[in-house]
């Protein structure tokens, strides 16, 4: 009777922790307000000699977006790396509480690359936030530390979400908590996502992402 009952209540337990967990996962969009998500607030940012076609395609919900180490960068005269971006600057942002929500998926051999930001700092940087991909296929916080292991050629779900008057950053996959930091200032921020060359990148890279959703906190 008494090992049934501690099994019982063990069996309780894993049943509202499994409950609990999934419920978080599943509320992390508690309190926040979806906005709409097309062509009219995002763009394509990809090498200034080449068609959009030529480093993305949107085929059954999914964004391709890839680029090759020797690729042009966005403009003629820019110093950066080649880049292949979904630019949501339709939503610039300098208050409040907002929010990135998609499924991300990189390819195998990807690596020393930027596959989503928080655009936005105060100089010299640029951007408050990169998600990266190391040579190993972990997801990192720019180039260290690693946040999400073993990346490659699978689904996961990634949240952002950045309080601009505390200035914090917290990044969810797949309904985790895994990394809080603080941005690095500025006065305006967008998100992005895509592949952004770093320094000595992977000669191909390549994200997918779909679902991608926008969101944000009214009082």
């Amino acid at each position: 009777m008494g090992t049934h009952y501690q099994f019982s209540l063990w069996s309780i337990a894993f049943s509202l922790c499994t409950w609990l967990g999934r419920g978080w996962s599943k509320n992390l969009t508690h309190g926040f307000i979806e906005l709409p998500f097309n062509t009219s607030f995002y763009h394509i940012q990809k090498p200034y000699d080449l068609p959009v076609e030529q480093r993305y395609s949107f085929i059954n919900g999914v964004h391709k977006l890839w680029v090759f180490s020797t690729d042009k960068p966005l403009y003629r005269s820019s110093p950066t790396k080649p880049r292949s971006e979904i630019s949501i600057s339709g939503y610039t942002y300098s208050s409040g509480v907002w929010q990135f929500e998609a499924y991300g998926y990189v390819t195998c051999g990807t690596s020393i690359v930027s596959i989503m930001q928080v655009f936005g700092a105060t100089l010299p940087y640029h951007t408050s936030f990169i998600l990266g991909v190391d040579t190993n296929g972990s997801l990192t916080y720019f180039k260290e530390p690693v946040i999400y292991p073993k990346a490659y050629d699978k689904w996961f779900r990634l949240n952002v979400i950045h309080e601009v008057e505390t200035r914090k950053l917290k990044v969810y996959i797949n309904g985790i908590f895994k990394y809080e930091t603080l941005d690095r200032g500025g006065t305006s921020h967008y998100f992005k996502c895509g592949v952004y060359a770093g320094p000595n990148p992977s000669y191909y890279m390549e994200s997918r992402w779909k679902g991608i959703r926008i969101f944000k906190k009214f009082d």
